[in-house]
């Protein structure tokens, strides 16, 4: 027998018990199969008294019986209690003596809230519209010349596209400042390398020529010695480089990976790859946008399990990133979980609010669906049906792709439901986002 005891908001506690006889007879048996094995002084492999099986390995065995029992009897409980329960319990042993007939435990673990979708009709989502031009192609094709681009010494005034040379030293209230002076330095004006500021000083320079100027860093600027101070520079150009792009020919083309140098099918495919990194960016920001609608109009208590496993997982993610990039953390340092509760509330937020959706209006992923997605992804590589083969040789992979399919399906839903406001936006603008 079982109850259920409200403590307050979503956790609960369920009080039970597990038959000794269960427990013993489970006991038994494992100790009987360790004696076939084990390797006792004294005694030949399975010739081990019960007894002293018992001695030796009894309190182990028991330790991992009882803990599977009560994993096993919560999950009974919760069945016949009709529990849906978030995370893992906590238990807590009440009998004393592990012998007793009876073993009686508690479990005290949180369950999943009530999801109260609001109305969605009176709420605008906005839904970002782009439309790919000629222009936007060439661009992609001029900044891919610009990334080849060979540089040679001019006279004239540097201007942006040029690669400049310099020497700099900058000052705070008359002293260097650590990172404030280079060498020889070469970088391209308007890259973005080097802060506006500091290019718009070089631009209508020429070799030669030297200038000091004052400049104020940005407040959040990652040196937070001169973060938000006004410093002076000292340049001194060596060597004004103007850039020379490449023709649009057949070696470019097959600089580019087309074999055969046939411009059109390069512009083509540059048309099908950026036209497919559009589409995919299209999609992320209206899935944003609609979840925020979802965000808004939903009311929902958060499980505090979810909350800080999802933070967890969150840290463990960011961690991996830094490593990836090259950043090592002192071994046993532990990111602060602050920094990712705004966002794991968010998430657990979303996919509760998503799995009540899904239940509640059937927007789970048909297969139709998932097959037209891994078409789609398996178009981005050189040899589609190998990548088609991966996730269909997988059902982990294509779970993944389901749930894909599954949030495409809630974003049409809220499209569906709520006012609706397209935004225009630019190739640039779109590929200056993630």
């Amino acid at each position: 027998m079982s109850n259920v005891e409200t403590l307050s908001g979503l956790q609960r506690r369920l009080n039970a018990s597990i038959p000794q006889q269960q427990l013993r007879g489970e006991m038994e048996a494992r100790l009987k199969r360790i004696g076939r094995t084990a390797k006792v002084h004294g005694f030949r492999p399975g010739k081990v008294p019960y007894k002293v099986l018992e001695q030796q390995y009894g309190a182990s065995v028991q330790q991992e019986v009882l803990g599977e029992s009560l994993q096993r009897s919560f999950a009974e409980a919760a069945i016949s209690n009709k529990l849906q329960v978030a995370g893992y319990p906590q238990f807590e042993i009440k009998t004393a003596d592990l012998n007793a007939p009876q073993i009686e435990y508690s479990a005290t673990f949180e369950v999943y809230p009530d999801v109260v979708i609001g109305d969605i009709s009176g709420e605008t989502v906005n839904r970002v519209v782009f439309t790919l031009s000629d222009a936007d192609v060439e661009e992609t094709i001029n900044t891919m010349r610009k990334q080849r681009a060979t540089f040679k010494k001019t006279d004239r005034a540097a201007q942006n596209d040029d690669q400049v040379r310099i020497d700099f030293s900058g000052t705070l209230n008359g002293e260097l400042f650590e990172g404030g002076t280079g060498k020889d330095f070469a970088f391209v004006l308007g890259a973005g390398r080097m802060l506006p500021d500091f290019e718009k000083a070089i631009v209508g320079m020429k070799a030669g020529e030297t200038k000091a100027f004052d400049m104020t860093f940005p407040a959040d600027y990652h040196g937070k010695d001169v973060a938000g101070k006004q410093v002076t520079f000292t340049i001194t150009v060596h060597a004004v480089e103007a850039a020379h792009l490449p023709e649009v020919d057949a070696e470019f083309a097959k600089s580019m990976g087309v074999a055969d140098g046939d411009v059109a099918r390069l512009k083509a495919e540059i048309r099908d790859n950026i036209g497919r990194e559009a589409a995919r960016r299209v999609k992320v920001r209206n899935k944003d946008n609609a979840m925020e609608v979802l965000l808004k109009v939903a009311e929902l208590e958060v499980p505090q399990s979810l909350l800080e496993s999802e933070a967890q997982n969150l840290m463990h993610q960011a961690r991996q990133d830094m490593e990836a990039r090259g950043i090592k953390l002192p071994k046993g340092m532990q990111l602060p979980a602050d920094l990712f509760v705004e966002r794991a509330t968010k998430r657990v937020k979303l996919g509760l609010i998503l799995a009540e959706l899904v239940k509640k209006h059937s927007l789970n992923a048909k297969p139709e669906q998932v097959n037209a997605l891994v078409q789609e992804y398996a178009q981005s590589y050189e040899h589609p049906e190998e990548v088609i083969r991966w996730y269909n040789g997988d059902p982990s992979r294509l779970r993944e792709v389901e749930n894909l399919a599954l949030e495409d399906n809630v974003v049409a839903w809220v499209m569906a439901g709520a006012k609706v406001s397209d935004q225009p936006t630019t190739f640039n603008e779109l590929m200056g986002s993630n």
